[in-house]
């Protein structure tokens, strides 16, 4: 009988240290306002981090805006420097930024980065390079690194680079070009501030651009009107979502038509940081308006479309960073349309979003002691 009892007591024993090494804690829920839990994992902090990549090795690459160049081994959560970056101009909203591979990288070992830099007179501006990662196992560096395209003109300020960047899946280059907190440049046909921009791989022009009469210059614009464009993304349908921050609330997610003005800064949702109104889209409707806007502000930065199987209910949802608003949006997107269904309250400003191998939504909070998170389901077992 006392063998019965002590082996029923170490049964249930070991059944209540399996539970509590398998289940959940509730600390670490992450809660949306439609119901949904997320389970948020730390793997590590780093100092202002700004963009990540995956590799198809699992590792993953994050830029710090000071100009570090990270490799994250999952094996052991090591963190290697990357050598073989270029100098980059380091302030305000300036310095290291987004990091993208190349569409073929398997075969090649492309990866895009785009980062502010400091011309002779010392204004700045932003430039996108691509190099060749050798990804060696003690040592990562780049190589053969070129500059591919650079913000012009140069000019003062440390602000609204945006410089975000992805693939079609024809393999063009697009780039998310900020006004640079100058607002006329958007529409300035002989500067590529307050633009998105369409390039092949290499930095060349692809001669069915849609502003062939306009300039040199402007053959490389795809759209028009932008004010500072934190995130871009490429839907199934292969069409192509950007988000940039109002003025004074009137933030935008905007599906992005070639040749198209967004209207910066003509019209907004938003208002002049001084209170001066700015006119509203529904007053000039000759500029595409955003399929969503939020008065107050959330100021968006990272986006994905997510297309995993760990969520297979949100597969064509959008996510976006909220730096103002700490949280993390859930927009949902049918054909050319879009609402926001969700937001979960992260608590701190999230910079960055990206979407893991296996499905999991990867987030990387702002600023200094920004935590990397991974984002699953919460399941108390």
């Amino acid at each position: 009988m006392q063998l019965v009892r002590l082996i029923s007591f170490l049964s249930i024993l070991l059944f209540l240290i399996y539970s509590s090494s398998n289940a959940q804690s509730a600390d670490n829920v992450i809660y949306g306002n439609a119901g949904s839990k997320l389970f948020a994992e730390s793997f590590g902090t780093f100092n202002e981090p700004w963009a990540m990549t995956f590799l198809p090795s699992g590792d993953l690459l994050v830029t710090e805006k000071a100009g570090r160049l990270l490799m994250v081994r999952f094996d052991d959560r090591s963190k290697i420097a990357v050598k073989g970056l270029p100098t980059v101009a380091y302030g305000g909203q300036g310095g290291l930024g987004d990091i993208i591979l190349h569409p073929q990288y398997q075969d090649n070992h492309l990866i895009y980065l785009s980062y502010a830099e400091q011309g002779k007179s010392g204004k700045r501006g932003a430039a996108v390079a691509r190099a060749k990662l050798i990804p060696a196992l003690e040592s990562p560096k780049l190589e053969n690194l070129e500059v591919i395209w650079r913000q012009t003109p140069k000019v003062t300020g440390s602000g609204h680079y945006s410089h975000r960047l992805a693939f079609s899946r024809d393999g063009h280059l697009f780039i998310t070009s900020g006004e640079r907190q100058k607002q006329a440049p958007a529409q300035n046909w002989e500067q590529n501030l307050g633009k998105v921009i369409r390039v092949n791989e290499n930095g060349s022009v692809p001669p069915d651009n849609p502003f062939q009469n306009k300039g040199e210059l402007a053959k490389t614009f795809w759209s028009v009107g932008h004010r500072n464009l934190l995130g871009i993304a490429f839907d199934k349908q292969g069409q192509l979502w950007t988000h940039e921050m109002g003025p004074r609330h009137g933030d935008e997610f905007n599906l992005i038509i070639g040749g198209d003005n967004y209207g910066w800064p003509i019209v907004s949702w938003g208002d002049q940081y001084s209170g001066i109104p700015i006119p509203d889209h529904d007053t000039r409707p000759e500029f595409n308006p955003p399929e969503v806007y939020w008065v107050p502000t959330v100021a968006p930065s990272g986006l994905i479309i997510y297309d995993g199987s760990l969520f297979p209910t949100w597969q064509g949802n959008a996510f976006i960073g909220g730096l103002r608003s700490q949280s993390l949006l859930r927009i949902m997107i049918k054909g050319d349309q879009a609402k926001e269904v969700e937001r979960f309250a992260m608590g701190k400003r999230i910079r960055e979003v990206e979407q893991g191998p296996k499905g999991a939504i990867w987030v990387l909070e702002d600023k200094k002691g920004g935590r990397l998170l991974r984002l699953t389901r919460f399941e108390k077992k």
